[in-house]
């Protein structure tokens, strides 16, 4: 039994006491006196968070998830240092030849957690069912819902989530086979009406890839993706660099949608200088903060999971409970996963631990101890 002392995010609030863990990394027992939320930072003690999960990863620590072969354990590796407990191997819109060596690299990742890595719960399909006209940083390999295709991918290794365009009728008419297939299926990359998302709302698609990026915007006569979106939708994705979504319209989509969760978009670049990086088949530039294609276009971010929750504490202004539930708990529930994003008896080990400044101290994977800094 290991045991883990400081003021401890459970569901019903911060908890100065201590969080037990069994040999089988599963949580013990959560136990301690109330904290309000205001005090927690005051204290001189650990903070404890359920660890980030991340459905929306490119890359990082310069390696591609496209580049299939080992990239995805080093991924792994470099996101578990920044927090993220566990995350979806997101691939890019690439010829189905691409697709398939990505996905045989990530296949024995998913089913073996990575040595010291986050688990990765699974492919995060975005593209190639998207619309040319919102390509923003996918290469131009676009194409309806191909069922056969899919079939083989998911085979290969699971895909958790999908990203489709709704205005396209394929990739609409195959919604309710990627739902009895366990896949969910998001809405980006999207020029398509109010009415085309409330439509594909209704066959059983539950959220948005990257909300406000590359898909039709809100005008009060023609609301848009992001109009169905803030009018409709439970779960949501966002990308709280900064740079993506400006703070006052991330505080909008907070007020709007129950349960909005942050991604980071990671690319290849996260963790390094500024310079050139793949991200499928594109050259992006890091610079400044971001990363872009040559013409300027966004391409995924540098963003890690404890930066993105110190822009939503220290920069928007939230409380911790609530930055928290947007980096883990709204995203487990998204997958329908309730041993993940929590920090109860049952649930799995998995928790951040960070000083008053909301720095890293300590990741718990699994109920494995990695010290960020050695």
């Amino acid at each position: 039994m290991r045991r883990i002392e400081g003021q401890v995010l459970t569901p019903g609030g911060f908890l100065s006491g201590t969080m037990d863990i069994a040999g089988d990394g599963r949580i013990a027992q959560v136990t301690g006196s109330p904290v309000a939320e205001g005090d927690v930072r005051k204290a001189d003690a650990r903070i404890i968070l359920p660890g980030f999960m991340d459905l929306h990863v490119h890359g990082g620590a310069g390696h591609d998830i496209m580049d299939g072969g080992d990239a995805a354990a080093h991924v792994a590796r470099f996101h578990a240092l920044h927090g993220t407990t566990s995350l979806a191997a997101t691939t890019m819109t690439a010829p189905a030849e691409d697709l398939e060596a990505a996905f045989r690299g990530l296949s024995p990742f998913i089913r073996h957690r990575p040595t010291g890595g986050a688990r990765i719960l699974g492919v995060h399909l975005e593209g190639p069912y998207i619309s040319r006209e919102r390509l923003g940083a996918q290469p131009d390999h676009t194409r309806p819902m191909a069922l056969d295709e899919l079939r083989l991918l998911h085979a290969i290794a699971p895909i958790r989530l999908l990203t489709l365009a709704p205005e396209i009728p394929a990739n609409r008419l195959a919604i309710r086979e990627l739902l009895e297939a366990g896949i969910r299926v998001q809405l980006g990359h999207t020029q398509g009406s109010y009415e085309d998302a409330v439509e594909a709302l209704s066959l059983g698609a539950s959220g948005f890839t990257h909300l406000f990026n590359a898909m039709s915007g809100l005008h009060h006569r023609a609301p848009g993706i992001v109009g169905a979106a803030l009018a409709k939708a439970e779960y949501a994705e966002i990308i709280p660099d900064l740079l993506h979504v400006h703070p006052g319209a991330i505080l909008a989509a907070l007020r709007a949608i129950p349960r909005l969760y942050c991604v980071t978009d990671s690319t290849s670049a996260a963790g390094m200088p500024d310079g050139d990086y793949r991200l499928g088949r594109h050259t992006v530039t890091k610079c400044l903060g971001g990363v872009r294609l040559p013409d300027g276009t966004l391409a995924g971010s540098a963003l890690t999971m404890d930066q993105a929750l110190r822009n939503l504490v220290d920069v928007l202004g939230l409380g911790l409970a609530e930055a928290s539930r947007c980096l883990s708990a709204n995203a487990a529930d998204h997958l329908g996963l309730q041993e993940r994003g929590r920090l109860i008896p049952g649930a799995w080990a998995d928790a951040v631990v960070l000083d008053r400044d909301l720095a890293l101290l300590g990741v718990i994977l699994e109920g494995e101890w990695l010290d960020p800094h050695a």
